[in-house]
């Protein structure tokens, strides 16, 4: 067992939720649910896809908090909080794009968004793709500049979110679905890259079929309880924010 791994098996759980369980205006949303998610390396949550495992997702962020149970991520148990230190991706509720922007428009804002107020953000250069996208798409070509989004494919894209998202590095990523990704040899590129990223946060993500073996996940949860009693929305924007 490598030095790494040791460490990592030493680490406090990043998730520690007891009994966790939305509920909205028409039903139950999800739960209750216990789960517990190590910290560091990847973490896949298989579940059928909808509105409860989208709602899981963004209280596992600290955009939503759950009506019932408790939620500790990293030793933190207000939404606010957990919001802190976590970045979300892959959600279209909350980062989907126009279709008529362009990569340097996106890299652009993102930058503005991340600079303090004070200061004077220019036009987003290859300079600035590079820092903000390399990490994510590893040894894979970046996008151009100024490709439209609508042009991206789906790798790319779901890529690209992830790198706007995660630009600050916190320690939890969470990653909507990888399902997003139709071709099964381009998800498995995606998987290896939330790999690579996992070597330094801890990612969680979710998919409705187990990932195949020998793509480096650290774990994969099946959940059970996402099935709802009525059809129901996502939490209205007040709870999205992370606040208590």
């Amino acid at each position: 067992m490598s030095d790494q791994e040791t460490a990592r098996q030493q680490q406090p759980p990043a998730v520690v939720a007891r009994g966790i369980q939305m509920t909205g205006p028409w039903g139950r949303v999800f739960g209750p649910l216990d789960v517990d998610i190590d910290a560091g390396g990847v973490t896949v949550l298989t579940a059928p896809a909808g509105p409860g495992r989208t709602a899981l997702l963004m209280s596992l962020a600290g955009r939503m908090k759950p009506t019932r149970g408790t939620l500790e991520v990293f030793g933190r148990k207000k939404a606010r909080d957990i919001f802190a230190v976590s970045a979300l991706a892959g959600i279209e509720q909350l980062d989907s794009v126009f279709e008529s922007v362009t990569v340097r428009d996106l890299i652009t804002e993102q930058s503005r968004w991340d600079a303090p107020w004070y200061r004077l953000v220019r036009r987003a250069g290859e300079q600035e793709l590079i820092a903000m996208c390399r990490p994510v798409f590893g040894q894979l070509p970046l996008p151009h500049l100024t490709q439209y989004v609508d042009n991206l494919d789906e790798l790319d894209g779901l890529l690209l979110r992830i790198a706007l998202a995660n630009t600050g590095r916190p320690p939890l990523l969470v990653v909507g679905n990888l399902d997003q990704v139709t071709s099964n040899r381009e998800r498995e590129v995606l998987v290896r890259r939330l790999v690579d990223l996992g070597e330094h946060q801890t990612v969680i993500t979710s998919t409705v079929n187990d990932v195949p073996d020998g793509l480096g996940i650290r774990a994969q949860i099946p959940l059970a309880e996402l099935e709802l009693d009525q059809p129901t929305e996502l939490a209205p924007v007040e709870q999205q924010k992370g606040d208590d």
